[in-house]
C-alpha cells in the first residue's frame, strides 16, 4: 500500500486554448475539470494502473466535497479530513505548442488542531498491514503547504512515520523541502527549478545536476529522483547515478507530469534501473495526456526509454529554468 498525504489539495481545471491573448475574450476549444494536488496525483496514477493505495487529504467547502467526488469516480480511496478553510480552485491555460499557463490559488489555512488531525489520519493509513509487496509500506507527503504552516511540519511528520517503521518520500519544495532533509525522508523528488532553489544556485548541464542531488543526499536524503522535463530525470541513491529520457512525440500538458513520475517510481520498489524506467514511462505519458489527467497502462510506453550510467554530466540542460 502507497499512502499520500497532499496537505494544499485542489480542484483543477484545464482549458484548451488557441493563444493566451490578454485583455482580450478567449474561446476555449475544450476544458476538462480534475482533482489536483501533487500527493492526489499520485495516488490517481496509481489507481490507474490498479496498484492499491490511498490519498489522505483535508477537505472543506464545496470545492472540497467535489473534489472526493471526483476521486471516488476515478476508483481512489479517499480519507477526507473536514476543515472548516474551503479547498482551493486552480487553473490552467493549455496552448497547442505545449506552452503551459498555470493560475493557482495559495489554499486555505489549517489551524493546530485541523493539522494534528491530518497527520492522525495519516499515520492511522499505514499501521501495520498496509504494505506494499516488499513488506514496507510508502507514505508519499506531497506539494505545498498551505498559508501559515510551518515549515517544519513536514519533517516532523517524516520523523514520525518512520518511528511507525514507514519509508517516507517528500515532493515539496523551498523551506518545507530543507526542512524536511533534515529529518532523512527515504526519497526526495524535486524538479529542477527546486533542485537549484535548495542548493541557491542555477543547474545548468546534467553534472550541476548530479552535483545538487548529492548535495541533498548529504543533508539527510536517501534517495533524490530529479525531474527534469524533456531532459529527462537524474537518480542518485547509494548505488550510484542513473540518468534516463523517455522521448514524448505529442506534449499537451506538463501539469502533473512529475507526480505521475513519482508513483511509477514508487510503483515498483523505488530502487534502481528499473525504478527510474518506469517513473520515465509513467511521467512521458502524463505529458501526451489533456489537463492533469493520469497515465493508465494503456497510455504507457517503454520502449523508447533510454537509460545512462556514466554520461556525459557536461552535457547542458535544454528545459527551461522557469525561477
Amino acid at each position: 500500500m502507497i499512502v499520500t498525504l497532499t496537505l494544499n489539495p485542489s480542484v483543477d481545471r484545464a482549458i484548451d486554448i488557441d493563444a493566451l491573448d490578454r485583455g482580450a475574450v478567449i474561446r476555449a476549444s475544450s476544458a476538462h475539470l480534475d482533482p489536483g494536488g501533487k500527493g492526489v496525483n499520485v495516488t490517481r496514477a496509481l489507481a490507474a494502473n490498479g496498484i492499491p493505495g490511498h490519498a489522505v487529504l483535508p477537505c472543506g467547502g464545496d470545492e472540497g466535497r467535489q473534489l472526493v467526488s471526483l476521486l471516488e469516480t476515478e476508483g481512489v480511496r479517499v480519507v477526507a479530513v473536514a476543515v472548516s478553510g474551503r479547498t482551493r480552485s486552480n487553473v490552467t491555460l493549455a496552448e497547442p505548442d505545449g506552452t503551459i499557463t498555470k493560475i493557482n490559488e495559495s489554499g486555505a489555512s489549517l489551524d493546530e488542531a485541523e493539522l494534528n488531525a491530518v497527520a492522525a489520519a495519516l499515520v492511522a493509513s499505514v499501521t501495520p498491514g498496509s504494505t506494499v509487496p516488499d513488506g514496507a509500506c510508502w507514505a508519499a507527503i506531497c506539494g505545498s503547504l498551505p498559508p501559515g504552516v510551518d515549515p517544519t511540519f513536514y519533517a516532523e511528520l517524516c520523523r514520525r512515520l518512520h518511528d511507525h517503521g514507514v519509508r517516507v518520500a517528500v515532493d515539496t519544495s523551498g523551506p518545507a523541502l530543507r526542512a524536511a532533509l533534515t529529518a532523512g525522508p527515504d526519497l526526495v523528488k524535486p524538479n529542477r527549478d527546486e533542485l537549484a532553489e535548495a542548493v541557491g544556485r542555477p543547474l545548468h548541464t546534467l553534472g550541476d545536476v548530479v552535483a545538487a542531488a548529492e548535495q541533498l543526499r548529504a543533508w539527510g536524503a536517501g534517495t533524490v529522483l530529479a525531474s527534469l522535463g524533456a531532459d529527462g530525470a537524474v537518480l542518485v541513491e547509494a548505488g550510484g547515478v542513473l540518468i534516463g529520457e523517455c522521448p514524448t512525440a505529442v506534449r499537451r500538458s506538463s501539469v502533473g507530469a512529475g507526480d505521475a513520475m513519482l508513483a511509477g517510481f514508487l510503483a515498483v520498489g523505488a530502487v534502481g534501473a528499473a525504478a527510474l524506467a518506469e517513473a520515465l514511462a509513467w511521467g512521458a505519458a502524463a505529458v501526451s495526456l489533456p489537463g492533469s489527467r493520469m497515465p493508465g497502462a494503456a497510455d504507457i510506453r517503454r520502449d523508447a526509454i533510454r537509460l545512462h550510467q556514466g554520461p556525459d554530466l557536461t552535457r547542458a540542460l535544454v528545459t527551461v529554468d522557469r525561477r
